[in-house]
């Protein structure tokens, strides 16, 4: 058997259904196994970045690791930046990428780069195939690290000899990984330390939704009785409606939320990853930490740690419940939680919106059907807002770039968050920065007959370097630039493009957008300060 075909074997036998990539030369061989597959679709897209991107929010979303392909040289090097992402966002990725002959790896080759050395920083695992007969062991390893805790990318180089050779082996079985759980002493302590402390304060983390671990949650949280805050990719884990969730932190600036916790003498995290934000910025009173993970607690000195119950959460926190732990209701001085509502525009008495702004146009998308909605923001001055403002259901409503904080994920994120979950309504908010970055994976999209809507945020610049800029000199540099007209560009991509200068207008289109599901939308909106 030619080993590209045994790859795709040891592939299919992953589970895997799609592969987004760009094919090149290097990797012919493998593209020739791929098109005699009747298990995997390979979807080509228009640039590498965009297919790691695509991989990323499809890992979220399914729990399985998406998988995008390259080629050689900038092929690979196309996709690091979305291979970073992932993996700071422990998001399951696995990479492909071709290279050339290992036998002249050692001159100075036309495209040659080290690619195996270029991923090692941003990925879990980064390995070259050098003999055909290893392929079934590595394969099943990358798909084995970029699952395991944390979650992350693992970059695989193929060199085209190895992908021609023959081998007579096979793809490996795959075996489950056990759970693992806090023995009992540690359980106990961790009961302890709730029962003597008098203001604990909850702190929720992107590890809760990826273990599966809401409900558990839900009902630890109404246990204690105390406040619950999340991190941005963590939001939708309780109502906003429910009356301990003191909404989001993590902020550079008004971040209310942290006035909660310094009133607290103990702050229960439960799944939280420091690539959020680091422990020291903010706990900088340095209170109590009992840590609740997957992993054993890391050391930073912003986070004390006094108790860790290690394990999966799901079933680390249902053994946990069974422990004698005393309710501990208390509400932070200062009517917090309403101030945190009115600063951040959540409260349910806001005046009815008559403005198109950030926080209006996110009300808009609140008040209509949201059970079956993804939200995917890119990055810009309007993540800050959706991460202040926007209050989705449930979790894994709401897909973030927060880890690296990379603009460019939103439109090809959505065409990941279609495969994973097509009966979904993806919504993207993309400042118009972002939006050219990857607008090319339209037509990716329009190919593949999929539909989303696309809410463009129009102000020619980027405001976050902006408002910094004015903020510090009194003017900007740099930051600001003139946009094609976005109605016709969509247009030409066989889109729907409107524009929207008010929020009746705005919410009339989103109406009608959400009720059309042959269509991709895009809705040009012009801000107002």
């Amino acid at each position: 058997m030619k080993a590209s075909d045994l790859l795709v074997n040891c592939l299919e036998n992953e589970d895997v259904e799609y592969i987004f990539g760009i094919i090149g030369s290097e990797v012919i061989d493998l593209a020739d196994s791929l098109s005699k597959s009747e298990k995997i679709k390979y979807i080509p897209v228009r640039h590498e970045q965009g297919a790691a991107f695509m991989a990323d929010v499809y890992g979220r979303l399914s729990g399985k690791p998406g998988v995008c392909l390259a080629t050689l040289g900038p092929g690979a090097t196309n996709l690091l930046t979305g291979i970073a992402s992932a993996n700071l966002d422990h998001s399951p990725v696995v990479a492909i990428t071709g290279q050339k002959d290992l036998n002249v790896q050692h001159k100075n080759a036309h495209q040659y780069v080290e690619i195996v050395k270029v991923f090692e920083p941003a990925a879990k695992w980064s390995v070259q195939i050098k003999d055909a007969n290893t392929m079934p062991e590595i394969i099943r390893k990358s798909f084995r690290v970029a699952t395991s805790e944390k979650p992350g990318a693992v970059a695989i180089e193929l060199p085209e000899n190895i992908a021609k050779a023959n081998t007579t082996t096979k793809p490996l079985s795959i075996t489950q990984l056990p759970m693992s759980v806090p023995a009992e002493e540690f359980l106990r302590e961790g009961a302890r330390l709730l029962n003597q402390c008098k203001k604990p304060f909850i702190i929720l983390g992107n590890g809760v939704i990826r273990q599966n671990a809401v409900k558990e949650v839900q009902t630890f949280i109404e246990r204690l009785g105390c406040p619950a805050a999340n991190s941005f990719m963590a939001k939708g884990i309780l109502s906003k409606e429910h009356s301990q969730n003191y909404y989001s932190f993590g902020f550079n600036e008004k971040d209310y939320v942290l006035r909660g916790m310094e009133e607290s003498d103990l702050l229960v995290v439960i799944g939280f990853d420091f690539n959020e934000k680091l422990p020291s910025e903010w706990n900088k009173k340095k209170v109590s930490v009992l840590h609740i993970d997957p992993l054993p607690a890391e050391v930073e000195e912003g986070y004390p740690v006094v108790g860790e119950l290690v394990g999966n959460l799901k079933e680390t926190l249902r053994l946990f419940l069974k422990e004698k732990i005393m309710s501990k209701p208390w509400v932070p001085i200062g009517e917090l939680k309403k101030r945190i509502e009115d600063a951040c525009f959540i409260s349910k008495n806001a005046p009815t919106p008559t403005h198109l702004t950030i926080e209006n146009l996110l009300h808009v998308i609140e008040r209509l059907p949201s059970e079956q909605t993804v939200v995917i923001s890119d990055v810009g001055a309007h993540k800050v807002a959706v991460a202040r403002t926007l209050q989705p259901i449930h979790g894994n409503q709401l897909v973030i770039s927060n880890g690296l904080a990379s603009m460019g994920i939103s439109i090809p994120g959505a065409i990941g968050a279609k495969l994973a979950a097509p009966e979904k309504t993806v919504i993207v908010l993309t400042g118009d920065g972002g939006a050219l970055m990857n607008f090319a994976e339209l037509e990716t999209a329009k190919r593949l007959g999929l539909t989303f809507i696309i809410i463009l945020l129009n102000d020619s610049m980027l405001k976050l370097e902006v408002e910094a800029m004015n903020k510090a000199f009194g003017e900007n540099y740099g930051v600001t630039f003139s946009n094609p007209d976005f109605v016709q560009l969509a247009q030409s991509f066989g889109a729907k493009g409107m524009r929207a200068t008010q929020i009746t207008e705005f919410e009339e289109i989103l109406v009608a957008a959400m009720n059309n599901s042959q269509e991709i939308f895009l809705i040009d909106t012009i801000l107002q300060e």
